[in-house]
């Protein structure tokens, strides 16, 4: 069911000139991942470099104003260094703890200060972080990290239209962006955390380098999505011959043996051979016990959450994931509008019209 968005204050206008947030992660895609298989490495300077076209497309839709996570990189600064027609930067104030911790606090100020949408760079972790904070402003998430099931493969200048095409206030934001699943963690019954992608329970008893990629430790695993066509542990419910996983449904599974072997991406350029034991697909409010009472939770691919005896530690399916810009359907919607239009020529059309 369609939530109201006025209702929940989703378009989150700020009055007069529109503004745009922009959280970029400059830990994204640097994780242990790059040495134990083969995930690209994105550096700060490429970073800087998409965010420069990011400014760039914001500016041509007639955003002004972009207020941004700070960084020990200053990648935001040295994006906008030099260029003569990019909007103002503000870089938020809050001390920088070079945590996951940074982007959930710039989320939670970015709204807090109204702007109308949020550019990421970062992987699953970072849009994560984020989501934690940034409740129903929508965002336009880039891929930058190592399992990149959430954000897309974007061009920063196409990022950047339709960032400040959604900020406008002039479009359709129930036409335009969309509401995401997420797992909740529930502990004892209440929700102490969440996960866009997947949850995997794992044996170790130590968070350790946090990035999970090797399947002899886990025991379940539970997802929003199964599509053998990502890098991840979502993968593996994907891979499973048969098995069709509506956009509104998750999948939770068992690994072990006994039941079907499939060969899995977990990372990129790793792909493993997976016992599943058993599946089963999950509606939304449903939720999955975690059988085990030690060990490690992995939250989208990174080990966060100790689990501790006599704790009832379970996962939600849910709704509640933050609203993710359809990015064509943004850029169609402003092509009708007129906001792709040239002040003068839109103009010309109006008057002779």
């Amino acid at each position: 069911m369609e939530r109201d968005l006025e209702q929940e204050g989703v378009s989150g206008y700020a009055e007069g000139v529109p503004a745009v947030g922009i959280i970029a992660n400059p830990a994204a895609g640097k994780d242990i991942r790059r040495l134990v298989a083969h995930a690209s490495t994105f550096d700060n300077l490429e970073k800087v470099n998409i965010v420069r076209r990011v400014l760039l497309g914001l500016a041509a839709v007639g955003v002004d104003r972009v207020l941004c996570m700070p960084d020990a990189f200053d990648i935001v600064g040295r994006a906008r260094h030099k260029l003569r027609c990019a909007p103002l930067t503000e870089p938020l104030s809050f001390e920088i703890s070079n945590t996951d911790r940074d982007s959930t606090c710039a989320a939670a100020m970015l709204r807090e200060r109204g702007v109308g949408c949020i550019v990421t760079l970062g992987g699953d972790g970072t849009n994560r972080a984020v989501a934690k904070a940034s409740r129903t402003v929508p965002l336009v998430a880039i891929s930058t990290g190592t399992n990149n099931v959430f954000p897309r493969v974007l061009e920063g200048t196409i990022a950047g239209l339709a960032a400040g095409a959604v900020a406008s206030g002039q479009l359709d934001l129930s036409a335009v962006t969309r509401p995401t699943l997420c797992l909740e963690i529930l502990r004892d019954g209440l929700p102490v955390d969440l996960a866009l992608v997947d949850v995997a329970v794992c044996e170790e008893r130590f968070v350790g380098s946090r990035a999970v990629w090797e399947p002899a430790a886990i025991r379940q695993v539970v997802s929003t999505s199964a599509r053998a066509d990502v890098i991840g542990l979502s993968s593996i419910g994907g891979c499973l011959p048969g098995v069709v996983v509506r956009p509104d449904e998750g999948l939770a599974v068992e690994l072990g043996s006994g039941g079907t072997r499939v060969l899995a991406p977990l990372a990129p350029g790793l792909v493993r051979a997976v016992d599943v034991a058993a599946y089963r697909r999950l509606q939304v409010g449903e939720v999955v016990d975690v059988g085990a009472t030690r060990g490690v939770l992995a939250l989208d691919g990174e080990r966060e959450l100790p689990l501790r005896a006599g704790e009832r530690i379970q996962i939600r399916l849910t709704e509640s994931g933050p609203r993710l810009v359809d990015v064509g359907g943004a850029l169609r919607q402003a092509v009708e509008h007129g906001i792709l239009v040239p002040e003068e020529e839109a103009w010309i059309s109006h008057t002779s019209s």
